[in-house]
């Protein structure tokens, strides 16, 4: 597996399991009638901080660990790290970053349209956090199948 799809996949699990807490967070918000301006904000720290924390976390685990393995293994001192970036990994990641963008926009749309609906400003708020981790996973979901040769 190349350097790019070990990041992109580490993103990918990184930003579903941060769905999957906004989706169940939100929801027992909303079952608790919790779903007040300080659980929210709290609740948005809380992503910003796990989407840069451990994202950075993360890629640095996935790559140090296989190269530790692999210089035990070889009993090598220095063992490269094969990080370049050819003309297919630049149009990947520019078709998965159209996906992002297009993703984040519908989104945009759809919680603005809560206005619209006569919903209050948080549920807009939510849905515009739900639409942007949902964007990142979408794309990053497309680079990996185009990696892949699926798409």
């Amino acid at each position: 597996m190349s350097f790019k799809q070990k990041n992109t996949l580490v993103m990918l699990v990184n930003f579903s399991l941060l769905l999957l807490y906004v989706s169940f967070r939100v929801w027992q918000m909303v079952q608790t009638d919790t779903f007040i301006n300080e659980n929210v904000f709290s609740m948005f720290g809380v992503v910003v901080v796990w989407a840069i924390i451990g994202t950075i976390v993360a890629v640095i685990l996935s790559h140090l660990v296989p190269l530790i393995i692999k210089a035990a293994k070889t009993g090598k001192d220095k063992v490269e790290i094969d990080d370049l970036e050819d003309e297919r990994d630049k149009l990947i990641d520019m078709r998965g970053t159209q996906v992002t963008y297009t993703a984040a926009s519908l989104g945009s749309l759809v919680a603005m349209l809560t206005f619209v609906f006569g919903q209050p400003p948080l549920v807009m708020f939510c849905l515009l956090l739900f639409f942007g981790v949902l964007a990142q996973v979408i794309g990053d979901a497309t680079r990996l199948m185009l990696y892949r040769g699926r798409l």
